[in-house]
């Protein structure tokens, strides 16, 4: 007999975080922390000036890939993460200060700790899919 994916460990990510409220709390702390933050400037800069589109966008995917309703496949189709970051140079610090702003975030919104650090593996597995380019070390030549 197949486990009941209504119990805790099972169910849906999207469930277990609250919803699309809590989605929607996420994305919006997610972009706080990316205004706020100056490690987070480069990847800020890859955003229009206004975010209200990339937060809608944001959410709809993030409600789908959590275990929710399918919002961002019938309007936009398969994700293609990689394809569609590729016009970004996406490097290791790009990578990093995307997870940092993404880290506050579940920290503000996500009081579930195993979930919060489920939910941080599975983002820092995409980021690192999305890097597309080597980082340049900074040594300086004195």
């Amino acid at each position: 007999m197949e486990p009941n994916p209504t119990t805790p460990d099972r169910a849906p990510h999207f469930a277990r975080l609250g919803g699309r409220e809590a989605v929607e709390r996420l994305v919006d702390a997610f972009y706080r922390a990316m205004d706020a933050r100056p490690e987070a400037a480069a990847v800020r800069a890859m955003h229009d000036a206004d975010l209200a589109h990339a937060k809608g966008v944001l959410v709809k995917y993030l409600t789908e890939w959590m275990g929710g309703d399918k919002l961002y496949s019938p309007e936009y189709g398969a994700p293609m993460l990689r394809r569609r970051h590729q016009r970004f140079p996406i490097d290791d610090d790009a990578r990093d200060a995307w997870m940092l702003c993404m880290r506050e975030a579940l920290n503000e919104v996500c009081i579930d700790v195993a979930l919060r650090m489920e939910l941080d593996a599975a983002f820092h597995k995409v980021a690192d899919f999305l890097r597309n380019t080597e980082s340049t070390p900074s040594h300086p030549n004195h």
